[in-house]
């Protein structure tokens, strides 16, 4: 069971407080994926872009599609709040906010992963590319989902 908080606020004050902080993490968010997405919306004009084999062209669209829909994603709980503002439906917004923004931190990781793999691929080789995707999703894994866990109190 979670430690009483010590704080003196009325459900709404928390509430507030909460979404608060949930707008003030999905604008962490939002920069890292405009930079990522940003990248990889000019890759196509580049010269290296023609030099890609066919698997890399493929990842490619597919981190293009990631980027997208974490920007949507991301997007989504402000959208939320200014559609049911004044409703009355506070907490709602705040819990559906709390699961779309771990679903844009999900993908920010698939795109971090994939975007390196990619330039690793390009750069390097594939087997280089594979290796640092794979140490991307073992390292991601544990600070996105392990070391939380293990905060959580008991």
């Amino acid at each position: 069971m979670p430690p009483a908080d010590d704080r003196d606020e009325s459900r709404d004050e928390q509430l507030d407080r909460n979404w608060d902080e949930l707008l003030q993490e999905l604008r962490i968010t939002q920069t890292g994926l405009q930079l990522l997405s940003g990248f990889l919306l000019t890759l196509p004009f580049t010269q290296v872009f023609a030099g890609l084999d066919s698997a890399q062209k493929w990842l490619y669209l597919a981190l293009v599609l990631v980027a997208s829909l974490a920007v949507g994603l991301n997007l989504t709980p402000v959208m939320l709040h200014r559609r049911v503002f004044g409703d009355h439906v506070k907490e709602r917004v705040v819990e559906v906010g709390h699961l779309v923004s771990q679903a844009v931190i999900v993908a920010i990781a698939l795109l971090v992963t994939g975007v390196a793999t990619l330039i690793f691929s390009v750069v390097v080789s594939w087997t280089v590319g594979f290796v640092v995707g794979a140490t991307l999703v073992v390292v991601l894994v544990i600070l996105l989902l392990v070391v939380p866990r293990r905060l959580e109190p008991r």
